[in-house]
């Protein structure tokens, strides 16, 4: 069908969008007019004279903004090149309009069910075309941008929780801290008089029995009968222990306070092992044996790193959400284990570090599933999560990647491969 031609100098005072238009016809002299007229109005103009033709030109790295689809077309019509844009991910956003002669309702329809944004009909008139790809290349600008200012906004949101999560976690263990760390003195002060005073009763005990070795029969019934040499001989081993755990637990306390601390705005010069033994120590009744599997064993492989200048709240977090996440791994794969067969392959998380010029490489690795491609795709988008409903936000992994690569302008990265683990690189630079 042959395009009327109306006066170009009609449009000389409009300024369209400009963008690339991909047009496909079989007839030639259509072709010629959209060209001729496209050009004029400050559009690229690519020509196809079929369907087949148009998704080989496609192939190209360089896309179109809109594309101008013949329905009628020998072979390939519009209809079934439109159903084959749309079902290629590389394609399926750009525009179609269809330019027909075909006027019959159904076949309207047939096209925007196969994804056509709109029609233009034949013959051609320069201004409706114009108009109408004008309208669809700013309704796609504008839907770009959109998907741009939610992506921003998801990113904003994602910030604002990491903030409050933070925040909220350093207010929670220096409570916690401070109302355990009295008691705990107290107890731990006292220990010491305990045991002086235990200690100055045994040996006045031992005394007696030195001078009278033969008491009447009921002191040396009740004597055989408490066990009195085991007593004593264990009494402080007793206390032994209670001063080793009065002291582990002034150590956690220590590092909860120095979690709390490490939420203190501002760069401060930190040392990374220490954070990641204080990550540890919080973590360590997650890590002890218990009655459905043996203890998980941490592997650490330490360099000689300096002093880094990072946020320490941050970095500790980081640190908190990866290990964290390793475990849970692991005990997943454990899950349907017996206690027998993850004993002759327990779980192993191994930690490296280690200075490569003026970056600081950390390195978490663990021996669960391991993930799959796909996942590592999307492991640090916000809200995504393989965890079941209840066990995961999806917020952990993307809270250490905005940390990592926007407050720190490191890089933060994973490897695995299903079945052999998980591994976390972190890269931050020194300064």
């Amino acid at each position: 069908m042959r395009a009327t031609v109306p006066n170009q100098n009609y449009f000389s005072d409009r300024t369209p969008i400009k963008g690339i238009i991909l047009a496909v016809d079989d007839n030639p002299n259509n072709l010629q007019v959209l060209s001729s007229f496209l050009d004029n109005s400050s559009f690229e103009v690519w020509a196809a004279r079929s369907g087949e033709k148009a998704l080989q030109r496609l192939e190209n790295d360089l896309l179109p903004d809109l594309i101008l689809l013949d329905v009628m077309m020998p072979g390939m019509d519009g209809f079934e090149t439109c159903q084959r844009l749309k079902s290629d991910q590389r394609f399926c956003d750009i525009p179609v309009v269809f330019m027909t002669a075909l006027s019959e309702t159904a076949d309207k329809v047939k096209g925007f069910q196969l994804g056509a944004v709109d029609y233009i009909t034949k013959p051609f008139q320069h201004e409706e075309v114009l108009v109408r790809i004008e309208h669809q290349l700013k309704l796609r600008h504008l839907t770009a941008s959109l998907i741009a200012k939610n992506a921003e906004l998801q990113k904003t949101q994602t910030q604002l929780i990491q903030t409050e999560k933070i925040a909220s976690l350093g207010q929670m263990a220096a409570g916690i801290a401070h109302e355990v760390n009295n008691p705990i003195n107290f107890i731990s002060g006292n220990l010491t008089f305990v045991q002086k005073y235990v200690q100055e009763v045994v040996d006045l005990l031992y005394l007696y029995q030195q001078h009278f070795p033969n008491p009447p029969a009921e002191i040396k019934d009740a004597i055989n009968r408490t066990e009195l040499t085991y007593l004593l001989d264990d009494l402080s081993n007793v206390i032994k222990s209670m001063r080793v755990g009065t002291d582990r637990v002034q150590e956690i306390v220590s590092s909860l306070n120095k979690f709390s601390r490490n939420r203190e705005t501002g760069k401060k010069l930190a040392n990374l092992h220490e954070a990641i033994e204080n990550t540890l120590l919080i973590l360590g009744h997650r890590l002890k044996a218990n009655s459905e599997r043996p203890a998980i064993e941490v592997v650490k492989k330490y360099g000689n790193l300096p002093l880094i200048e990072c946020y320490p709240g941050e970095i500790s977090q980081v640190f908190m959400n990866l290990i964290a996440n390793a475990i849970d791994a692991i005990e997943e794969t454990q899950k349907n284990q017996n206690y027998c067969d993850i004993a002759e392959n327990p779980g192993v998380i191994h930690i490296t570090t280690e200075l490569i010029g003026e970056q600081v490489i950390c390195k978490i690795a663990d021996n669960g599933a391991g993930i799959s491609e796909e996942i590592q795709s999307q492991i640090f988008n916000a809200f995504y999560t393989t965890k079941p409903i209840g066990k995961g936000t999806g917020l952990g992994l993307s809270i250490a990647y905005q940390i990592v690569t926007v407050n720190h302008h490191g890089k933060i990265s994973c490897h695995s491969q299903p079945g052999a683990g998980l591994e976390f690189i972190i890269e931050l630079p020194i300064n």
